[in-house]
């Protein structure tokens, strides 16, 4: 009786589950298969494959000169002094935070110590000897709990602060007393610009702002096509006599006339569909040698526009968020696979490839990411995301040594006044 309930169990299902074409069940899987053929990856970052291009090719930077400080309008700070004995001379610690890759932690450097913050808004000077000279703080109790991220920017004594919950205020660098404290509509995403008697900043909407510096009302305001979500980079500026040029979340690039607040030029550089993909884009700081603006993004795309009318001088196929420098002729870039790419600043060409991670193996190196470069007495130092710090020879592209510096994540490394600096999370350590 069991084995004829069984039989016709199994009959029943077989009449109701046909496998032909027709049956429900195929149509299902016909159903999902077309729409898994209509879904787009959105999340993929474009990758090229590099290869090495003249690597031995020596280049002559025999009359570059070396620059002696770095605050530069035009965030062009080329070949800084720096003799690179890598001797550890200070450590200056400050409270660790939450996500510090994701900080856009950025100390401000003086030519007599730095000025930097902690995760609860504390601000804190180190004199010429090395010693805290002062620490104040100006957030509220529940302010402090947000883990507010200061943007820094210095001119004669008046220290001036934006932070990304919406507060801007002006501080005396020598006391650190405060100056005025006010509220703006929206958190700030950028570094900050002066400019005679004015600042400027970008906030998260990609409003430019300007203000004044005396006491910190707004004078102008510019609003440029905002995006959907919030932009895991900070924007940056520039200014050329009259122009403030700035870039966005959506990777417009913007210059708009200091006194008047009207904009200039616009040069939108992505596909509409970018702002509701900006959680995916990322790209360098704007730079420019007075003539051109260079910068490069995660599409594989690195621009020269001309700095008066916004058209673009040329555009080549490197895939970087690191911050260009330039030295004599040379534009100098890290791609984010490791690969130290040479070009010519005004026509373009790549004209020198170097593997700067071919000694790593291909397991370390898949996760391994460049963070940041600086050049110092034609060496080149590239700090990384594995926390080593690479010493490069600018002029053969050789790796000549790697110091270890921490765990994992550190900043760019910062060269002033013949010393470099190196941030990692909790601490900034000095070199001579």
């Amino acid at each position: 009786m069991n084995k004829l309930l069984i039989f016709i169990l199994i009959s029943f299902l077989l009449n109701n589950c046909s496998l032909n074409k027709n049956s429900k069940l195929w149509n299902e899987k016909e159903k999902i298969e077309n729409e898994n053929k209509n879904l787009k990856k959105i999340l993929v970052e474009k990758e090229n494959v590099v290869s090495e291009l003249n690597a031995s090719l020596k280049l002559d930077l025999s009359k570059s000169q070396n620059n002696k400080k770095t605050n530069n309008k035009l965030n062009n700070f080329g070949s800084l002094e720096y003799e690179g004995h890598l001797n550890k001379i200070a450590t200056h610690k400050f409270s660790k935070f939450e996500n510090f890759a994701q900080s856009n932690f950025e100390p401000l450097f003086l030519d007599n110590g730095l000025i930097f913050f902690n995760k609860k808004g504390d601000i804190i000077r180190i004199d010429e000897n090395k010693k805290i000279s002062w620490i104040k703080n100006y957030y509220s109790k529940s302010e402090k709990k947000l883990n507010p991220i200061l943007s820094l920017s210095l001119v004669n004594n008046n220290l001036i602060v934006a932070d990304n919950i919406s507060k801007i205020f002006s501080i005396n660098s020598n006391s650190g007393d405060l100056i005025w404290s006010n509220k703006s509509d929206y958190p700030f995403n950028s570094e900050i610009k002066i400019k005679v008697n004015k600042f400027f900043v970008v906030d998260y909407k990609n409003i430019l702002r300007c203000f004044y510096l005396n006491d910190g009302s707004e004078c102008w305001n510019v609003q440029t096509e905002d995006s959907f979500t919030v932009s895991k980079s900070k924007f940056s500026l520039i200014i050329k006599d009259n122009l403030i040029i700035f870039n966005n979340s959506i990777g417009d690039i913007t210059a708009v006339d200091i006194s008047s607040g009207l904009i200039q030029w616009q040069l939108p550089t992505q596909k509409s569909n970018i702002a509701n993909e900006t959680y995916n884009f990322n790209y360098s700081k704007l730079i420019s040698d007075g003539n051109s603006i260079y910068f490069s993004n995660n599409k594989g795309q690195f621009y020269s526009v001309d700095l008066k009318t916004g058209t673009i001088n040329w555009i080549n196929e490197i895939n970087s968020i690191l911050t260009p420098i330039i030295v004599d002729d040379f534009i100098f870039t890290v791609s984010n696979s490791g690969h130290l790419f040479t070009l010519q600043n005004k026509q373009g060409n790549i004209i020198k490839i170097n593997d700067l991670y071919k000694n790593y193996d291909q397991k370390k190196r898949k996760n391994l990411k460049p963070t940041g470069f600086s050049i110092g007495s034609n060496k080149l130092y590239l700090s990384n995301s594995d926390g080593s710090l690479i010493i490069i020879n600018l002029n053969s592209g050789d790796v000549l040594k790697a110091e270890k510096v921490a765990r994992n994540f550190i900043s760019k490394p910062y060269i002033q006044g013949g010393n470099l600096f190196v941030v990692k999370n909790g601490s900034i350590i000095q070199y001579d």
